[in-house]
């Protein structure tokens, strides 16, 4: 029984209320969403301050723009070519950028206020996939394999897969990891044209960042076993006029991303984990001259995404998942104190810090917008998707909370049909978020209100194994997958039944990854769903052993199946299907070794054999994320109809 935590006749009040705004604005001149809305809303991301502070640069559909307080929001570069990664000239008045407008992506120079020509940097055979510019601007840090590096073969037919590694799969190409497929550190000089390698072996290095005198780099790697674990290390190089010797910073079995040097040089500070699955991200810093790593938020609970560094090098500026909202605040690395400045029920997605601070930021139910930031209050700088949402009459989304079946607290958002009645119950889909550990946030989903626009309300719980809600609450579906968890969604569902938003007798349920998976879950144990979508989700657990990416978390966390099979058959919802009555899409795709089709195969084939209603759609050379638009578009479009002929006979 869920225990109902809000007043239900407050929360209908303020859902008509709601609901009646939204219609008087509508004016009879807006339209509801449809699929070819997919992707309309603008998203800029990979934000930059410039030097003096009075200017944003950031990525948008494909192009450079640049806003200042005041103005508009104006376009660099031209829509005749991709152009994404702005980063600031020293002096601000050009901007690098990446672009593919040669036919390869290379580094490019454009002037900012004079509106000249982008000069090319680069000619770099192979591509610049990234951009990590050097303090002095003359050169970048590449990273490459051998394989990739090497002469492609002049065989007519392809060479075999020679496989000698334990960890062999990747999500990405042909799947197999063989030897020459290290990741290797490079400098590229931008005025000679001239490549230097700077790291070789067995091993790879990653997250490469430059030391502020140009004259070091930090990067992570894993030189213990990197087949084992999801440990790794800092390490410190040398790129010219120093030493070449390689210096260790760390030592220490914890997971770390992201290292970046303190604006003196004297500081590395990264973002360091217990273990690579579960384990709370927080900030730490270690001393480049040696010494004890020190962790900067272990006071704060929550789940840590990025962070920058004051231009003083005093605080480190950072976002964090809250119980469905992403805040922003700043720790002060001389001891540790926090404090949050931008909070409430939005969701902070990205940010840079420099002479200012600027924010990509989205409210309740808004798509992202910039804002700038200065001590605690917000000026909104662009309103991106103006035009289209104006066009639109969307649901309303809320936030409630539900208690679980052992008393847990389970925040969950609710998005209901731009039409809805309170009073009247509607059809309702269960979307369970992948993961498992992240969590739905505050701000515009295309999914939700697609679904909203066919009159569906949409409930999406955040249960255990989320972030937001701090360590124990992510570690409490250790072991216990699919059962901790269960609880936490039937919980959210049954709030929305409860208080008469769903229909009881009109449910589904869905979700993508690990949401697939617990949709394959929630299918075997209870028969209250009259349609089910399940996508690119686990079933067979000791199946995926060796076939997926995962062995490192299955061996770390369930041991070796064939010394442990009971733990695997626990947490296998294939081993039940002969309790499932609900007719269920089952989709993924043709390359995806992350979750790969074979799930999805065993699920289908068994509800086949036992005469229940379902379909296979599998989509050629897609991996488990970055479809083209024609196959997100398509698995919505199925989903609906496979919803609407169940729910809506």
């Amino acid at each position: 029984m869920t225990v109902i935590r809000r007043g239900c006749v407050a929360l209908l009040v303020v859902l008509a209320w709601q609901s009646a705004l939204s219609q008087d604005a509508a004016g009879g001149s807006v339209r509801l969403l449809v699929l070819d809305d997919y992707g309309s809303e603008s998203y800029p991301y990979d934000l930059r301050v410039s030097p003096d502070g009075a200017q944003i640069a950031f990525t948008l559909d494909d192009r450079i723009h640049v806003v200042s307080r005041g103005n508009d929001a104006r376009p660099l570069t031209s829509t005749a070519s991709s152009a994404w990664s702005p980063r600031w000239a020293r002096d601000g008045q050009s901007i690098y950028f990446l672009s593919d407008r040669s036919g390869s992506n290379q580094l490019w120079q454009l002037p900012v206020d004079d509106y000249g020509e982008a000069t090319q940097l680069s000619e770099f055979e192979h591509g610049v996939s990234s951009l990590t510019l050097s303090p002095d601007e003359s050169r970048i840090l590449l990273s490459f394999s051998d394989d990739a590096l090497a002469e492609e073969s002049e065989e007519p037919q392809p060479r075999p897969f020679v496989v000698t590694r334990r960890q062999f799969k990747k999500d990405e190409g042909q799947g197999y990891i063989t030897a020459g497929q290290a990741m290797h550190l490079y400098v590229y000089d931008i005025a000679g044209g001239e490549l230097t390698q700077l790291t070789s072996g067995e091993y790879s290095e990653t997250d490469a960042a430059w030391a502020p005198d140009g004259e070091r780099v930090v990067f992570l790697s894993n030189r213990e076993d990197p087949d084992a674990d999801y440990r790794n290390d800092l390490w410190l190089l040398g790129t010219g006029g120093g030493s070449p010797d390689l210096h260790r910073l760390t030592d220490d079995t914890q997971s770390k991303q992201s290292p970046r040097f303190s604006p003196d040089g004297e500081l590395v500070a990264y973002i360091t984990a217990e273990d690579g699955v579960y384990g709370l991200q927080h900030i730490a810093v270690v001393p480049v001259a040696g010494g004890k790593p020190r962790v900067l938020t272990g006071t704060l609970d929550r789940w840590i995404s990025s962070f920058s560094f004051s231009e003083n090098g005093r605080w480190i500026y950072f976002n964090y998942d809250d119980a469905g909202s992403v805040h922003f605040a700043r720790v002060r690395v001389s001891d540790g104190r926090i404090e949050t400045l931008v909070d409430g029920n939005v969701q902070v997605s990205a940010f840079d810090v420099g002479a200012g601070i600027a924010l990509a930021l989205n409210n309740e139910n808004d798509s992202t917008d910039i804002y700038s930031l200065r001590g605690r209050r917000l000026s909104r700088l662009t309103n991106l998707s103006e035009d289209f949402f104006a066009k639109l009459h969307l649901g309303d989304k809320i936030k409630v909370t539900a208690d679980s079946g052992d008393g847990t607290a389970v925040d969950a958002f609710i998005t209901t049909p731009p039409d809805f009645e309170p009073g009247e119950s509607y059809p309702a889909v269960l979307n369970i978020h992948g993961g498992p550990v992240g969590q739905f946030a505050w701000g515009y989903s295309f999914f939700a209100q697609h679904l909203a626009a066919n009159g569906y309300v949409v409930v999406e719980p955040n249960p255990r194994g989320s972030t937001g809600h701090g360590q124990d609450y992510i570690r409490a579906i250790y072991e216990t997958w699919g059962i901790t968890d269960y609880d936490d969604v039937i919980a959210a569902i049954d709030y929305a039944v409860e208080r008469g938003f769903a229909d009881p007798e009109r449910l589904a349920v869905t979700g993508y990854s690990y949401g697939g998976y617990m949709t394959n879950v929630v299918i075997t144990e209870t028969h209250r769903f009259k349609a089910a979508a399940s996508g690119a989700g686990h079933s067979l657990i000791e199946a995926n052993f060796g076939h997926d990416i995962y062995q490192q978390w299955y061996m770390w966390e369930l041991g070796a199946p064939w010394e442990n099979r009971a733990k695997y058959d626990r947490l296998s919802p294939f081993l039940r299907v002969a309790n499932v009555e609900t007719p269920t899409l089952f989709y993924g795709g043709r390359v995806d070794w992350n979750v790969p089709i074979l799930n999805a195969e065993l699920m289908y084939q068994a509800l086949k054999v036992r005469g229940i209603d379902s379909e296979l759609i599998v989509y050629p050379g897609a991996h488990h994320g970055d479809w083209p638009e024609s196959f997100e578009k398509d698995y919505q479009r199925r989903m609906v109809e496979w919803f609407d002929r169940y729910l809506k006979p």
